[in-house]
């Protein structure tokens, strides 16, 4: 796609970069201008209050996570949980960090392209991202919250999970007698 004289570049689809493949790329000193990641708060909510329930978000394929997934997730999760229990009485926290440097070749598409491309010779790519290498079983996120608001918290860390890549599950890690009892 060009405008002028310029060639635009959208975002490409995380099915091109989710894949686990060759050593991670990581070592940013070689590397010029790596794109800041989009995420960049990984806790949020109270972190000195001990609270009854503890659920994690947990993958169940190894795969490469997109910073801006990561984001994405964390959004969903966080606004869920301001809107429903308040600033004050949740604890969530994004455990992956995308260090892995996503590359890309950029091809030159549109008319007289083939003049000014050099097609996949030398095709090492530039930097378009990052990404966190996650495998099997890795815990992504951790949430707390009270006894009151399990349904609210298990519901936003389900629907968190369409967000990323691969498929995930919840796992409550502490309180699961007490929310047996009232029937959750």
């Amino acid at each position: 796609m060009t405008l002028g004289s310029e060639i635009l570049m959208v975002t490409k689809p995380a099915r091109m970069y989710s894949k686990i493949s060759g050593p991670a790329y990581t070592r940013r000193e070689f590397m010029g201008g790596v794109p800041y990641p989009k995420i960049t708060t990984f806790t949020q909510g109270n972190q000195k209050k001990d609270f009854v329930v503890e659920m994690r978000l947990i993958a169940k394929e190894s795969c490469q996570i997109r910073h801006s997934a990561l984001e994405a997730a964390r959004v969903s999760v966080n606004r869920k949980l301001l809107e429903s229990v308040g600033v004050d009485n949740y604890f969530l926290k994004i455990i992956p960090y995308p260090h892995h440097v996503i590359r890309e070749h950029k091809m030159a598409t549109g008319a007289g392209a083939d003049r000014i491309s050099s097609g996949m010779s030398m095709a090492f790519g530039r930097p378009v991202g990052t990404a966190a290498r996650v495998h099997k079983d890795d815990v992504l996120l951790v949430a707390r919250v009270n006894l009151d608001a399990a349904a609210r918290l298990k519901d936003a860390i389900h629907k968190a999970s369409f967000k990323l890549p691969t498929p995930c599950k919840v796992e409550i890690v502490k309180g699961r007698e007490a929310m047996s009892k009232i029937g959750l």
